[in-house]
C-alpha cells in the first residue's frame, strides 16, 4: 500500500478538503477542455497539499521542541545479516541522511516490516503515523496485540533523526529480555543496556533501561539531557506507591522528548493528554482501538488445585502459570507435582538435550534440576536471574508444562502461556491483606494466550479452600434434595480477607483504575538535581508544578528544606556566599564539598547519616575497611532470610555451649532468647544516630539494622555459594544477590574518595566481581554478538552453562586461589579464634586439648601457668564482651624489644626475625578476663593476666593452617 493509501485509509485527510476536490472533479468533466484541465490540476494539487499536512506539522513540532542536531548512527552489521530494519535504517540513510522526511520514515519501517511476510494491525499502522508525526503517543492496547512492535516504530524514527532513544520497563528481567530483541533488529552496536549493576554499550543510540535510571538521567540533565525518543513500557507503574515517581520524572523533566507509553491497563489518560500538552506544546495521540487478537476464556474452578493442573495438562491446556502471591507457596506448589508424572519420556528427553551442561549450583539449584526435569519450572524474584531466564527460555522453547511462581510474569516478559491459573485473588501489599485491584488481576489475566502461539487463552481462578471443601460435599450429596440440605458448609475462617464467584466476576468485569501520582522527595532526588548547573529554580520547579494535587502547604518543599539542611550538615555540599559567587560568574554556588565518585548517589533513606559516621571511623585502625563496609550495611534494608539464620546459628551454638556447661533449661533458653546477628558497630552507631536525629529530624521512623553480611564474608573469606550453603539460603538466593548487589552499589557510589584507601578499594572490586561471577551473562553474550563470535539465535537459544565466572573470596588471586594469610581480615578472625579457643579450654581444665593445640606445651605446662591465676581469681570470662577488642591485640610487625616484653628468650627473637622477613610475624596478646572476680565490689575486671603467642604466616601459608606458637601465659 502506498504512503497516500495509507494516509487515505487511517483517516488522515479532513473530510472538508476530500469533498472539495472531488467536487472539482465532477464538474471537470463538465467543463470544456480548457476548464477542464484547469479544475483537474486544482484537484490534484489541493490532494496533494492536504497529504503533505501531517509532513510538514511533524517538521514544525520537530523545530518547535529544538530537537538535537542529528547524530550519526553505529556502525551497522552486514547487509546479509537478518537484521531487517537496521539494513532499512541504512537505506534511509544511504537516500536521506540524517533528516529524512517522516513520510520517508514511515515508507522503510513499513517496507521493511512487510517484507517478512506480515502485516501491521490497525492500531500499529496509526501508531506509526503518529510517531512519525512527532505527537506523543499513548497505546492503551491489550496484551498481546503488538505494543512492542509500536516501540520498535519509536526507537525507529528516533535512529532515523539521529535521536537518542530510551526504552525503560520495570524490571531488570524484561530490560535484557528487550536488550535482545532489540539486537535482533537494530545490531549489537546499535544497542546498549544500562541498570543499576551493570552498564553495556552505554554510548548507543539505543539505550534500555530500568525506570529508575532514565529518571535519574532526567533530574540531573533536565532538557539538556540527550534524550530524544522514550518509549515508557509496563507505564501502568505510573501507579505503584513505592516506584511511581520513576515513570512520572520524565514526563516533568524531559520536555525535549517525545514519549510513547505504552500499557495494557492503564485506565482513564485524559490527565496524561491534558499535562503532556501543557509541557511540551506537542500534540498527544492516544491509541486504543485494538481488539485482544487472541480472546481469554474465564473459569472460576471449585475443583481442588492439584487436580485442576493435571486436567488443564491433559487437555493440552499447557503451559499453565500457577499464580501464586508468596514464593514459598510456589516453590510448594511445584515440589507437590514432583509426585506427578506431566510429561511423556520423549519430552523429557528434550529438556535433558536443551539443558545440555547448564550448571545448577548447590542447594535449590539440585531441586530446582530435578523439577525442570518433571517438566515444572518456578518464577520468582528470589531465584537467581539466571534460573528465571533458563525457565523462560525453556517456556519459549515449549518444553515447560507447569511454571509455578508468583506475579513476576505480569509484567510483560516475553513468555508463551496458553492458561492462567490465579490461586487466590488477595495478597499482602506490605502493609495488609486485600483484594486484588482490577489492574492488577488483568494484567496476570492478560499474559494468558500468546498471538502465534494460541487461538484462545484460558484464565482460571481458583476458589478458596473453604468454597473447595463446600462444593466437594454438595458433590457428594449427589442430587438428593434432602441429602443437599444436609450439608454443613464450611466458613472462611475468622478475619480473614476472602473472595468468592462474584469477587471473580466483578474484577474480570471492571476497567484498570485510574492511575494516581505517587511523586516523593528524597535524598537521591535532590543529590540529582543539585548536578544542574543552576540547581534551585529546577527544584522549585519539580517541586511546584508535578503530578500531585496541589494543597495550600506543600509537604515537598518541607521536606526538600529538611533534606538540604542534612546535606549540608552533613558536609555532603558546600553552599557559597554571595562574595563567592561574585569572585566565580558562572559557577554553581552549591557543589559537592567532598571529593565523590562520578556516579556518587545515596540511595537509602539513612545514606546520608552513613556518610556522616565514617568520620567517626579511624583510618589507622586495622579494622578500618570492615568498618567501613558495616557503616555502609546499616543503612542497607535487611537481607531477613540471611539475619534469620545467622541468628538461628548464634542461638544454636549457644544453647550447646551451655548445655555442655550445665546450665538448666529455663536458663540457657533466656540467655538464647537475647541472642541476635552480628551487629558490628552497633554500640557506637546507635547513639550517634540519636545525636544526628536532633539537627535532622527527618531521620525519625528510619530504623539503624547494623549487621554483618559482607563483612562476615570478608572476614572468613567465604564466596556466595559458601554463604548459601552455610545457612542454607537455596530458596533465597535472589534475596542475597540483591542485598549484595544494594551493598556493592552504596560502597562504590556513596563512599567519599578520601575513605577509600587500598583496602576499601579491594573490597569494593572483590564484591563487585563477586556478584558479576553469581550472574552476569548479559555483557559477555552482548560482546559475543558485536564481535561475530555468536549470532543471536545462538546466545537466545539454550546452550551455555548458565555461568560466567567462578566465584572468589576475598584475597583470592587470578586463578581463584587464596593463601591462608591473603585475606588479613580472615587471617585476623582465624587468630582470634584460636586464642579464645585456649581461653576457654583453661575456663574447663581442659588441658589435653590444649596439649594437643600446642606441641611445645605439654598438659602440665598448661596447668602450671595457669595455677597462680586460680589462685586469685575464682572465674574466667568466656562472654561475648571478653573475647571483644579491649582484651585482644594484634601487632603485625613486632620488634626485638616487643618479642623480649612478651617473654621471649633473646636467642630465640633474633632467630624468629632473622628467618622472617617485615609483617611476617605477628605478635598476638590475648587479655583473661577476671570478671572482677578478685574485687567483688567494684565488679571491674583487672585484666593483669595475659597470654602471648607468635603467628608465623609464612608456616601458615606452607601448611595452609594457621600456624601459631605459645610464648607465655603469666601476669602482664
Amino acid at each position: 500500500m502506498g504512503t497516500l493509501q495509507r494516509l487515505f485509509w487511517r483517516s488522515t485527510f479532513n473530510p472538508l478538503i476530500v469533498f472539495g476536490a472531488i467536487l472539482l472533479a465532477f464538474f471537470a468533466f463538465r467543463a470544456n477542455s480548457t476548464e477542464r484541465a484547469i479544475l483537474i490540476v486544482l484537484a490534484l494539487a489541493l490532494l496533494a497539499a492536504e497529504s503533505w499536512r501531517a509532513v510538514a506539522r511533524a517538521r514544525r513540532t520537530n523545530d518547535a521542541t529544538g530537537a538535537a542536531p542529528p547524530r550519526r548512527l553505529a556502525n551497522h552489521r552486514p547487509r546479509d545479516s537478518p537484521m531487517i530494519l537496521n539494513h532499512a535504517l541504512d537505506r534511509l540513510e544511504d537516500d536521506h541522511g540524517l533528516d529524512p522526511s517522516p513520510d520517508s520514515i514511515l515508507e522503510a519501517f513499513t517496507d521493511a516490516f512487510e517484507s517478512s511476510g506480515k502485516r501491521m494491525y490497525p492500531h500499529q499502522e496509526e501508531a506509526l503515523l503518529h510517531i512519525v508525526a512527532g505527537d506523543h503517543v499513548i497505546v492503551a492496547t491489550p496484551t498481546g496485540s503488538g505494543k512492542s512492535l509500536i516501540a520498535a516504530q519509536a526507537l525507529f524514527a528516533g535512529l532515523a533523526t539521529g535521536r537518542t532513544a530510551y526504552y525503560t520497563a520495570p524490571l531488570k528481567a524484561l530490560v535484557s529480555e528487550k536488550f535482545f530483541d532489540l539486537i535482533g533488529q537494530f545490531g549489537a552496536h546499535n544497542v546498549g543496556m544500562i541498570t543499576g549493576d551493570s552498564s553495556i554499550n552505554p554510548g548507543a543510540p539505543i539505550i534500555c533501561a530500568t525506570a529508575e535510571i532514565l529518571a535519574n538521567i532526567a533530574l540531573r540533565e533536565g532538557e539538556e539531557a540527550d534524550v530524544g525518543v522514550v518509549v515508557m513500557d509496563e507505564f501502568h507503574f505510573y501507579g505503584d506507591p513505592q516506584r511511581g515517581w520513576a515513570w512520572q520524572v520524565p514526563l516533568l523533566e524531559l520536555p525535549q522528548a517525545q514519549q510513547i507509553l505504552l500499557s495494557a491497563t492503564l485506565g482513564d489518560t485524559s490527565f496524561f493528554v491534558e499535562d503532556l500538552e501543557r509541557r511540551t506544546g506537542r500534540p498527544v495521540s492516544i491509541v486504543d482501538d485494538a481488539v485482544r487478537p487472541v480472546p481469554l476464556h474465564f473459569t472460576y474452578s471449585t475443583e481442588p488445585v492439584s487436580e485442576v493442573i493435571e486436567e488443564l495438562v491433559a487437555t493440552h491446556m499447557a503451559p499453565v502459570y500457577v499464580v501464586h502471591f508468596s514464593q514459598r507457596e510456589a516453590v510448594a506448589q511445584a515440589q507437590a507435582l514432583m509426585s506427578t508424572s506431566l510429561i511423556s519420556s520423549d519430552q523429557r528427553e528434550r529438556i535433558r538435550a536443551a539443558l545440555g551442561n547448564f550448571k545448577f549450583s548447590p542447594g535449590f539449584g539440585q531441586t530446582l534440576s530435578k523439577m525442570l526435569r518433571n517438566g515444572v519450572g518456578v518464577h520468582h524474584a528470589g531465584l537467581l536471574p539466571r534460573y528465571r531466564r533458563l525457565v523462560e527460555k525453556l517456556t519459549q522453547a515449549g518444553l515447560l508444562v507447569v511454571i509455578c511462581g508468583t506475579d513476576t510474569l505480569g509484567v510483560g516478559i516475553n513468555v508463551p502461556i496458553r492458561t492462567v491459573l490465579i490461586t487466590s485473588l488477595v495478597k499482602f501489599d506490605g502493609a495488609k491483606m486485600r483484594n486484588l485491584g482490577a489492574r492488577e488481576f488483568h494484567q496476570i489475566a492478560g499474559r494468558a494466550g500468546r498471538a502465534g502461539y494460541d487461538t484462545v487463552g484460558y484464565v482460571v481462578v481458583q476458589a478458596p479452600e473453604h468454597d473447595v471443601e463446600n462444593a466437594r460435599r454438595l458433590r457428594k450429596a449427589g442430587d438428593d434434595p434432602a441429602r443437599i440440605k444436609r450439608v454443613q458448609k464450611v466458613k472462611p475462617p475468622d478475619g480473614e480477607v476472602s473472595w468468592s464467584q462474584k469477587t471473580f466476576e466483578r474484577l474480570r468485569e471492571a476497567q484498570p483504575e485510574k492511575l494516581t501520582s505517587h511523586f516523593r522527595v528524597d535524598h537521591a532526588m535532590i543529590l540529582n538535581l543539585l548536578q544542574r548547573p543552576d540547581p534551585v529554580p529546577a527544584i522549585a520547579k519539580i517541586l511546584t508544578d508535578n503530578h500531585e494535587p496541589a494543597t495550600p502547604r506543600n509537604k515537598f518543599v518541607r521536606q526538600a528544606l529538611d533534606i538540604y539542611a542534612s546535606l549540608r550538615t552533613a558536609e555532603v555540599i558546600t553552599h557559597e556566599d554571595r562574595a563567592w559567587r561574585a569572585e566565580h560568574p558562572g559557577r554553581p554556588a552549591i557543589h559537592f564539598s567532598k571529593d565523590v565518585p562520578d556516579d556518587f548517589a545515596l540511595n537509602s533513606p539513612l545514606a546520608p547519616f552513613a556518610l556522616a559516621a565514617l568520620d567517626l571511623l579511624d583510618p589507622e585502625d586495622a579494622d578500618f575497611a570492615l568498618d567501613v563496609v558495616s557503616v555502609m550495611e546499616a543503612v542497607q534494608e535487611n537481607p531477613t532470610p540471611v539475619l534469620v539464620a545467622q541468628r538461628k546459628t548464634a542461638r544454636g551454638e549457644l544453647i550447646g555451649k551451655l548445655k555442655a556447661e550445665g546450665v538448666d533449661y529455663n536458663e540457657r533458653m533466656a540467655l538464647a532468647d537475647e541472642v541476635t546477628w552480628p551487629r558490628p558497630l552497633a554500640e557506637l552507631l546507635e547513639p550517634t544516630l540519636q545525636m544526628y536525629a536532633k539537627t535532622n529530624p527527618w531521620v525519625a521512623g528510619h530504623e539503624l539494622e547494623p549487621k554483618s553480611v559482607v563483612r562476615q564474608m570478608i572476614e572468613e573469606g567465604m564466596t556466595f555459594t559458601e554463604l548459601i550453603s552455610r545457612y542454607d539460603l537455596a530458596r533465597s538466593e535472589g534475596v542475597v544477590l540483591r542485598y549484595l548487589t544494594d551493598t556493592y552499589r552504596a560502597l562504590r557510589q556513596s563512599v567519599p574518595h578520601e575513605y577509600r584507601n587500598d583496602e576499601v578499594e579491594e573490597i569494593i572490586g572483590w564484591l563487585g566481581r563477586l556478584v558479576r561471577s553469581i550472574d552476569s551473562s548479559l555483557l559477555d553474550e552482548w560482546e559475543a554478538i558485536a564481535d561475530g563470535r555468536l549470532t543471536l539465535d545462538e546466545i537466545t537459544g539454550l546452550a551455555g552453562d548458565g555461568t560466567t565466572g567462578e566465584e572468589a573470596a576475598f584475597g583470592a588471586d587470578t586463578d581463584g586461589n587464596i593463601t591462608f594469610t591473603r585475606n588479613k581480615h580472615a587471617l585476623r578472625t582465624a587468630v582470634r579464634n584460636a586464642m579464645f579457643a585456649r581461653v576457654e579450654a583453661l575456663d574447663r581444665d581442659d588441658f589435653g586439648y590444649l596439649a594437643r593445640l600446642d606441641p611445645a606445651w605439654d598438659a602440665d605446662r598448661w596447668a602450671d601457668a595457669i595455677d597462680p591465676y586460680w589462685d586469685v581469681y575464682a572465674r574466667l570470662g568466656t562472654t561475648a564482651d571478653s573475647r571483644s577488642e579491649r582484651f585482644f591485640s594484634i601487632l603485625e610487625d613486632p620488634s626485638y624489644a616487643d618479642l623480649l616484653q612478651a617473654g621471649m628468650g633473646e636467642d630465640e627473637a633474633s632467630d624468629w626475625l632473622e628467618g622472617h622477613k617485615p609483617g611476617r610475624l605477628w605478635l598476638v596478646m590475648q587479655i583473661l578476663d577476671d570478671e572482677g572476680s578478685a574485687e567483688p565490689e567494684t565488679g571491674e575486671a583487672e585484666m593483669t593476666w595475659a597470654m602471648w603467642a607468635l603467628v608465623d604466616l609464612d608456616a601458615s601459608d606452607d601448611t595452609g593452617a594457621l600456624v601459631l606458637h605459645m610464648i607465655r601465659l603469666d601476669e602482664r
